[in-house]
């Protein structure tokens, strides 16, 4: 057996999961998976090492493995009354809302133009750090409140809990509460990465029932959302 021969035979075979690109699926070369991604603003994928890996990583939520050390952190437990006895202080403190419970998710987004690069990401109430962070990628501000909200939503539900999720848009809780994203934003090449994630939350939405209560933030009484960008 010749030297090339042996290095090609121990070159592990990769498999690649496009969550968001032209076309999203699982390739099994680099060339196929490039075609998908290539001058897409926003595209998602990721290699993984075998067939059974990549198909559980494309059955999941992108964020679970796409920057997930950087991105996301846990969210603390709670004592089971729906508090956080370890916590003195939070972003809630002078608000003048009572006995609002620290143990909540505040999600916010926000977008540079509109359209244009958006973001949004998810605020642990009880010490005020971000919990998740996704973006930027093409779109418009109310389509980043609706994919936080349903973020928040997955999340929670995939680690167990039950906390308020609190946003400051009524048109992305409405979007939510009818599982359907209502936007008049046209779908092009440009938004197609952005429209594919879309579609992926609003099944999330029609195949999981929703327990957690999805709150509007009082912006005139309580001041800007915890999850709030600053870029106003």
């Amino acid at each position: 057996m010749n030297s090339c021969t042996s290095e090609k035979m121990s070159k592990k075979k990769k498999f690649y999961v496009v969550w968001s690109g032209l076309n999203p699926g699982i390739y099994h070369n680099w060339d196929d998976c490039q075609a998908q991604i290539k001058g897409v603003k926003g595209a998602v994928y990721k290699s993984f090492d075998s067939k059974e890996e990549a198909e559980r990583a494309y059955a999941s939520p992108a964020y679970e493995y796409v920057r997930r050390k950087e991105k996301t952190r846990p969210i603390p437990p709670c004592d089971g009354g729906g508090t956080n006895t370890a916590m003195t202080e939070s972003p809630l403190s002078g608000r003048g809302m009572g006995e609002a419970p620290l143990y909540a998710l505040a999600v916010d987004a926000a977008c540079s133009g509109n359209p244009g690069p958006m973001e949004y990401r998810g605020v642990y109430l009880g010490d005020g750090k971000e919990i998740f962070h996704f973006g930027p990628v093409y779109g418009t501000n109310n389509i980043g409140e609706f994919l936080a909200i349903v973020h928040a939503l997955a999340l929670l539900d995939k680690q167990g809990l039950k906390m308020t999720i609190y946003s400051d848009s009524r048109t992305a809780i409405s979007w939510v509460r009818k599982k359907c994203c209502k936007t008049q934003l046209e779908r092009t090449a440009e938004t197609e990465a952005l429209f594919q994630l879309i579609e992926r939350a609003e099944a999330w939405l029609k195949s999981h029932r929703v327990t957690n209560p999805i709150v509007k933030w009082e912006t005139d009484k309580w001041g800007e959302v915890p999850a709030d960008f600053g870029r106003k």
